[in-house]
């Protein structure tokens, strides 16, 4: 199978791929949720809560953090991360224009 062709395609259209693609994990949207609730939270927080390792969740973290739904500063040894609050809101813009833009078909499918 060839190379994924993405040049086709908008670049919102790309740019939403990838946050669906970084959200498409049970775990990652565990750790949204965890940041949502908590509007900040250190990374061996989540240890004590998830039922994933140190190092899982680090790349979990990774994968959110590479298309900017969170950020993180470091406080001593360790990093605190929370919602990059732009990212969510032009998120939040997007996906509504979306979601709202679906028509009911009566008798369709």
């Amino acid at each position: 199978m060839g190379i994924t062709k993405t040049e086709g395609f908008t670049k919102n259209q790309n740019k939403r791929a990838l946050i669906f693609k970084a959200l498409g994990h049970p775990a990652r949207m565990a750790i949204i949720e965890m940041l949502l609730k908590r509007q900040a939270c250190i990374c061996n927080d989540m240890v004590e809560e998830l039922p994933l390792s140190q190092s899982t969740i680090s790349q979990h973290l990774k994968a959110l953090k590479e298309v900017g739904i969170i950020k993180g500063e470091i406080e001593g040894n360790s990093i605190c991360y929370c919602i990059d609050e732009k990212v969510w809101n032009e998120m939040q813009a997007d996906f509504g224009k979306l979601f709202a833009s679906y028509k009911s078909m009566k008798g369709c499918c």
